[in-house]
């Protein structure tokens, strides 16, 4: 029952916060879509572990083989807290460029678009992610991380300061941080990755450090101003069930709300572009 101990802490701590700090303020609680979300929140997590705990126990013997054992000796030697640093810089280097391409990639957006459906965000509308889409992200950003041999204690840190910071950035609230707005994601930061407004679409993809985006040029986060819409350009089904059927359907797909997509004036042509940061063989 340590799940459920965990669901009304993180309720206790975040329905409050929602209600003194509200982003939209006049957003209700019992949203639209909470039950979905409580339903991803419940069996998804049992999916995700199974799955995330054989890829670990590959990328471990993986590493037995392929890094030398002095490597991974030196790399757990290391103070902890220079090991949680290194931990989350490359952790959230391998979750930028998973998130990238599942934004980028028609066939990867179909899962991640599940994750966009959300027309409300809040505390609960992280947990609405397609199981495949957690598995590719969770298992790219730790490869590196079980491979290089850092510290259980500076993988243990990693995992809790993601998980409470994954329920922070999609919460409705004004947090910003304010002068470490750009070193550390934020509700401010996050909202705009899911926004429908033109000029915030494909930004904002690191989940703990904004620095990435500014460093790659995918950066976007206007002082003084707020999302206002979330979503879809092109809704998909409301139910679990058919969400997580729903990469798999033949016939149109919701289209990527992507920057590097634009119509014309006439609507009639959608134009490729910036897609430069994709290696080419």
């Amino acid at each position: 029952m340590d799940w459920l101990k965990g669901l009304l802490l993180i309720a206790l701590i975040f329905v409050p916060l929602e209600r003194m700090l509200g982003r939209h303020p006049e957003q209700r609680v019992f949203r639209r879509g909470w039950v979905n979300d409580m339903i991803y929140l419940l069996l998804n997590g049992q999916i995700v572990v199974l799955s995330l705990g054989s890829l670990i126990i590959g990328m471990i013997m993986t590493a037995g083989w392929l890094v030398p054992v002095s490597v991974r000796a030196a790399t757990a030697g290391q103070p902890y807290w220079l090991q949680i640093v290194e931990v989350i810089v490359l952790a959230d280097l391998g979750v930028y460029f998973a998130h990238r391409a599942f934004h980028a990639l028609p066939w990867l957006w179909r899962f991640h678009a599940v994750h966009h459906s959300s027309e409300e965000l809040d505390w609960l509308a992280a947990t609405r992610v397609h199981p495949l889409d957690q598995i590719a992200t969770r298992g790219i950003s730790l490869l590196p991380v079980f491979t290089l041999g850092f510290s259980d204690l500076a993988i243990g840190a990693y995992m809790m300061l993601y998980g409470w910071q994954s329920v922070l950035i999609h919460s409705n609230t004004r947090i910003n941080f304010g002068p470490l707005r750009w070193l550390l994601a934020s509700p401010e930061f996050h909202h705009w990755h899911h926004s429908r407004d033109r000029e915030a679409r494909d930004k904002n993809f690191a989940s703990q450090l904004p620095l990435l985006d500014v460093l790659f040029g995918t950066a976007y986060m206007p002082r003084g101003r707020t999302p206002s819409q979330y979503g879809l350009d092109q809704p998909i089904p409301a139910t679990y069930a058919a969400q997580l059927l729903y990469p798999f359907r033949t016939g149109p797909k919701a289209r990527p709300p992507r920057s590097m997509r634009h119509e014309n004036h006439n609507k009639q042509n959608i134009v490729m572009k910036d897609s430069s940061w994709i290696p080419h063989v």
